[in-house]
């Protein structure tokens, strides 16, 4: 409303010493009007209809259970709030690219005084997506195209592909995921893979290929996922300097496990966390399902953030595991990793294997000193002493070997009765330290 302009019907003085002279138009006297406040937190209103437009091959039963609550809300305020929780479960099912809410009061025939029409105006994703992007890193490039069937069946299944070629590795994956209508949180997958990865650093060269089937599911404030996996193992030498012990494991194994997984996240973000804490447990039995692999394995990851001054944040991480091979067996290299980035081959960087060489003073020592101080393996160079330098080719074959004691007293340096050396045999004047 504007100001509103009346006439005063009383007669005024025409004079005095307060007014002054008044002429045949009477004074305009401005009245502001006064504002009306109506709280509608305590409005009783009532949902009576609730639309959808823009929906094509989405089923009613599983928008249903998303909207629901709409229709409990008792006040202007919660039917907003209620609406917008609404928007966010619908965006949650990936079905659908926009989702708008428009709240209007009720037309027709049967409208109550107090009746409210709640419409989502929605746009679904297309029947099928793509994308291609180029990845480089790790001293390599990959290309990677992915296709995805959303919405497949209509109640919020996704079908994925995805396919990378690589300088060095090449893998392709293959999903089904279906979640639980009402409950999102509650979902059934199915995954189908081949990953090539490769370790410079430990000259090992590794293939999965497998299938896994797993469940997700809350409870209280926590998630679960148990899981079912098999894998074809394939496990081979990147260069001719590989270690033995790396060289003795190589070939093909196929594991079959069964796993389960608990997680709890209070943080406020998964990616760039400023506060919360994140806890996750592990569990791993493998060979009860079938397979020729045979271990228990228990591993923990945890994580604590704390904001300081100036918006800067602290970030603590541990990361832990035990594995236990289960008859006379012993593990294997593809099974003993831990949680982390890059993770615990059982070689460089953080080496977890035995001595493969003679031990001498110190050697224990500097062993823990590199599974505490990660360092890139160098590649091993023959050191010819004396003699005709030899080809590459001579160079790294593989002669008889035989111990051999040896001392240098010359130089002032006196070797333990116990200390060997593994000398190359095959000439006279000269050897080659390996």
């Amino acid at each position: 409303m504007g100001t509103v302009h009346a006439r005063s019907l009383e007669p005024l003085p025409a004079s005095g010493p307060d007014f002054g002279g008044l002429g045949e138009e009477a004074e305009f006297v401005e009245v502001e009007p006064e504002a009306k406040q109506e709280v509608l937190e305590n409005k009783d209103v009532v949902v009576q209809h609730v639309h959808f437009d823009g929906l094509g091959r989405t089923k009613d039963d599983i928008i249903m259970y998303e909207i629901g609550d709409v229709f409990k809300a008792k006040n202007l305020i919660e039917v907003m709030r209620k609406s917008h929780e609404a928007r966010e479960k619908l965006l949650r099912l990936g079905i659908f690219r926009q989702v708008d809410v428009l709240i209007d009061t009720c037309q027709g025939d049967d409208a109550l005084p107090n009746g409210l029409d709640v419409t989502f105006e929605v746009t679904e994703l297309r029947r099928l997506t793509g994308s291609y992007n180029t990845m480089v890193g790790n001293n390599e490039g990959s290309m990677v195209l992915g296709l995805k069937l959303p919405n497949l069946l209509g109640r919020a299944e996704k079908v994925t592909f995805q396919f990378s070629y690589g300088t060095k590795e090449t893998s392709y994956g293959l999903s089904f995921f279906r979640p639980q209508p009402g409950h999102f949180e509650r979902n059934f997958s199915v995954n189908l893979y081949k990953v090539t990865g490769q370790f410079p650093w430990s000259s090992l060269r590794e293939t999965d290929r497998g299938v896994s089937a797993e469940y997700s599911f809350p409870i209280w404030k926590t998630s679960h996922t148990v899981k079912w996996e098999g894998v074809w193992r394939e496990l081979g030498c990147l260069a001719r300097t590989a270690s033995f012990a790396v060289r003795q494991e190589s070939g093909h194994s196929l594991k079959s496990s069964l796993s389960h997984a608990m997680v709890i996240d209070s943080r406020n973000s998964s990616i760039l966390p400023r506060r919360g804490a994140l806890l996750k447990v592990n569990q791993e039995l493998a060979g009860y399902t079938g397979g020729d692999v045979h271990f228990i394995k228990e591993d923990f990851e945890l994580q604590l953030n704390k904001p300081l001054v100036f918006d800067s944040v602290v970030s603590a991480s541990l990361w832990g595991g035990m594995l236990v091979p289960i008859g006379d067996k012993p593990s294997s290299i593809a099974d003993r990793r831990l949680p982390g980035r890059r993770g615990v081959l059982g070689w460089r960087p953080a080496p977890v294997h035995p001595l493969t060489l003679p031990a001498r003073p110190g050697r224990l020592r500097r062993a823990l000193q590199n599974t505490l101080l990660p360092q890139r393996r160098q590649p091993l160079q023959p050191q010819l002493r004396g003699g005709p330098q030899r080809s590459p080719s001579q160079a790294g074959r593989v002669h008889p070997m035989v111990l051999r004691r040896g001392h240098r007293a010359a130089a002032g340096q006196h070797r333990p009765a116990g200390a060997q050396l593994l000398r190359a045999h095959g000439r006279a004047g000269g050897g080659q330290d390996l």
